[in-house]
């Protein structure tokens, strides 16, 4: 069934248009409120947001919703996307609600629910919610008596910082890591200086001086060039990239050379595999996951299950199966046994934690596997042009040329009109030139 509202995660679109109204907002709240609305206790929701100047729009009207619905609302501002979901089970709260685009430019925003615990909220539950939206709003009002309250908590921030170093061992610190951290002017430009620092690192900030229009804006984990450039210059053991709700990390080694969400999963397995604590028999990736990351988990006896892509569906299927890792090489890494949702944070920690007890450079320690040429392109298109016949053509041309010694993957986004065009084998002139074609064939079709 086709939904009006809700995308790969949550609902994403430009701010102060349809999705992502007031109006629309206030009837997510109202919506979503009598969905969850069990039961005679007060019911309870906490807020987060990124630091998008259009969350002032947003959370208020939440808010309203909310309110109307008959659920006390607890707002904590600027918050990463897991420290609201580990606030959503810490507080004992009935629903929790971030309101961010992730690594979207300031221009859109997107509101991401959480059930009580913890975790996204499946496509059957958005379906439900979607029908409530569309129904009659006087039925989902609560009386005059039953109305819910707002208040704020103050000490969210703090925690949230508590609960990362909580995860770091005790017998380690990073007294001896200069380290590099890009916040991408989002929600974890306080909390991930914070942390590091606090765990003795010397940490040099980049990418933490928002203001309403800078998110993700040549910084953070989608634009890491001048992280690179800064590791270099600093002399820096690692740099620490995060999306603008700080749920997706990328790593700069001490070289400067990138590392991927691919690369971070491998060395995190391979962690857990050694101390017997990995579960499921292997890890949770998606369609998007390198071939070399899958070839690295077999020659140690484990497995790569495939999720789509999204990582709500990566933690679906690691809950199905009984895994405690899995993730997207974009850098959702999820961490079952410490978070319900992809945490960059935490993923950078379980990194620094091998650095720092090894006493190895990032560089040594983070090339896990040689990955396979990949090539992903992304086309401003919607996802009719796919059904064009000479889109169709280009497609299978592409995959008889690779001839079984690749792949092509052809993925509409499910947060914006973007086409994502991949192809990934062992001539990289070839994984070129395949994506080359079909990517002209996208552009030049009406």
């Amino acid at each position: 069934m086709t939904r009006k509202y809700f995308g790969t995660d949550g609902i994403r679109g430009p701010a102060n248009a349809e999705p992502m109204t007031a109006e629309t907002a206030l009837k997510v709240g109202l919506a979503t409120a009598a969905h969850f609305r069990r039961g005679s206790h007060r019911h309870r929701v906490v807020i987060g947001k990124d630091t998008r100047l259009s969350g002032y729009l947003i959370e208020p009207a939440l808010t309203a919703g909310f309110i109307a619905g008959g659920m006390d609302t607890i707002l904590v501002g600027p918050l990463p996307t897991p420290a609201v979901a580990m606030l959503t089970r810490s507080l004992r709260c009935d629903l929790g609600v971030m309101i961010s685009a992730s690594h979207n430019p300031y221009q859109d925003n997107g509101i991401k629910l959480f059930g009580p615990d913890g975790y996204k909220l499946s496509d059957s539950i958005e379906l439900e919610i979607e029908k409530l939206m569309d129904s009659d709003p006087a039925g989902l009002r609560a009386g005059p008596k039953d109305l819910g309250r707002a208040s704020r908590l103050d000490d969210a921030r703090a925690r949230y910082i508590e609960f990362a170093k909580g995860v770091f061992p005790r017998q380690l610190n990073l007294e001896e890591l200069r380290i590099v951290v890009d916040c991408a002017h989002g929600a974890a430009y306080k909390t991930a200086p914070t942390v590091l620092w606090e765990l003795g690192a010397e940490v040099i900030a980049i990418g933490n001086q928002p203001d309403g229009f800078n998110i993700n804006e040549k910084s953070g984990s989608m634009a890491v060039e001048q992280l690179g450039a800064r590791v270099i210059t600093e002399k820096a053991h690692l740099g620490i990239a995060l999306d603008g709700d700080a749920d997706r990390l990328v790593l700069v080694d001490e070289t400067g050379t990138v590392i991927d969400g691919d690369q971070i999963l491998a060395l995190i397995t391979d962690e857990m595999a050694d101390a017997g604590t990995l579960r499921g028999g292997g890890i949770v990736g998606t369609v998007m996951s390198n071939f070399g990351l899958e070839r690295h988990l077999n020659a140690r006896g484990l497995k790569l299950l495939r999720a789509a892509v999204g990582d709500r569906y990566v933690v679906e299927m690691m809950r199905q199966h009984d895994c405690n890792i899995g993730g997207e090489p974009s850098g959702h890494v999820v961490l079952s046994d410490v978070a319900t949702t992809g945490d960059g944070l935490i993923a950078a920690l379980h990194v620094l934690a091998q650095i720092a007890g090894t006493g190895a450079k990032a560089s040594e320690t983070l090339r896990r596997f040689d990955p396979l040429p990949q090539k992903l392109v992304s086309v401003r298109k919607g996802r009719e042009v796919l059904e064009q016949a000479t889109v169709k053509s280009a497609i299978s041309a592409s995959e008889n040329r690779l001839n079984g010694t690749g792949r092509v993957l052809i993925r509409p986004s499910g947060t914006e009109p973007v086409i994502r065009v991949m192809a990934e084998g062992e001539d990289s002139k070839l994984v070129d030139q395949v994506v080359a074609d079909i990517v002209r064939a996208i552009e030049t079709a009406a």
